[in-house]
């Protein structure tokens, strides 16, 4: 039986056709902050600093709110058996967490050992554990999963490899949640937020020559496609959901230093990094008309991503 993941020639060609068709890639995959290049000619691992895994902990946004529309699609969409729930790409854990109330068991996975060892080095509920491993492999038995989760993360991976792993781990029934945002956040404070904006903007054009070719301008595309080649009936796509923060200017620049395109800049000019995270600052402060890099601003973040479930019997 052809499992409903598995997808097509024709389908890895809508999903990534410069690299499949150039045949440049023979695999490429990572988490969060753990990149994992595997090229015909060569292999490069990005990102693995372990003061970057503290700076995701730091500043990524904990959504909440996306906790709660996955669990209520599972309810809508399956028993009340929730035993084992899978996070791949798990970076430091902070989304894992999210997940331990509503599962007897939930294991965080991750390419990066810089990223495990941050998330086992925090405190964590008892019943979550992290595991080294690349996302295209998970070490679960077929059908052994009730959920498995990406967020920020299934960009990166080889997706039809681990959309046809996600299909032998999940059991009949079982849900798949990949879940990203846009890079564009938008700042909110008073009468200066249109202002506050532009100066983002700003932020954004200048790494947008660091962002890699492989995800193109958007990611939202990666997902739109994976959402598209997947063959399960019941699915679901959400085209915006803002998640609203409260957060100091200062976590707002740091949030954007853990994208892969400032690290890229950073690898490159360290000083040319710091100069930019630097003026940006300096100037949204100065539009404020504050000077403390702590005052506190309204940052919207908005997701987007799929829902899915695997039919119950084939």
């Amino acid at each position: 039986m052809i499992a409903p993941f598995l997808l097509s020639s024709e389908t890895r060609h809508s999903i990534g056709s410069s690299i499949w068709r150039s045949g440049v890639f023979s695999s490429f995959f990572s988490v969060r902050s753990g990149f994992y290049c595997s090229f015909k000619k060569m292999a490069v691992r990005l990102f693995e600093g372990k003061d970057h895994a503290v700076s995701y902990l730091q500043y990524r946004v904990t959504p909440h709110e996306m906790i709660s529309k996955i669990m209520s699609y599972m309810e809508q969409k399956t028993q009340q058996q929730y035993k084992l729930a899978v996070d791949v790409g798990c970076g430091p854990g902070k989304w894992t967490v999210l997940l331990a109330p509503y599962f007897t068991r939930v294991v965080g996975t991750d390419i990066s050992q810089a990223m495990v060892e941050r998330a086992l080095a925090k405190s964590h509920p008892p019943n979550i554990s992290f595991r080294h491993c690349p996302a295209e492999e998970m070490p679960f038995a077929s059908g052994e999963v009730d959920l498995v989760t990406a967020m920020t993360a299934a960009h990166w991976f080889d997706r039809p490899r681990f959309l046809q792993e996600v299909d032998r781990v999940l059991r009949p029934g079982g849900c798949l949640a990949l879940l990203s945002y846009t890079m564009d956040m938008i700042l909110e404070y008073g009468e200066v937020s249109k202002v506050l904006n532009n100066i983002c903007q700003e932020f954004y054009a200048a790494l947008l020559p660091y962002r890699s070719s492989y995800l193109g301008p958007s990611s939202r595309k990666i997902y739109s496609d994976m959402f598209n080649s997947c063959s399960y009936p019941d699915k679901e796509w959400t085209e915006c959901h803002p998640v609203r923060r409260t957060l100091p200017v200062s976590g707002f620049i740091g949030m954007v230093e853990t994208f892969s395109s400032y690290q890229q800049l950073k690898q490159k000019d360290p000083s040319e990094a710091d100069h930019l995270s630097h003026r940006i600052l300096t100037k949204l402060l100065t539009a404020m008309n504050v000077p403390c890099p702590d005052t506190e601003v309204m940052v919207i973040v908005n997701y987007f991503g799929m829902l899915a479930c695997k039919p119950s019997s084939e």
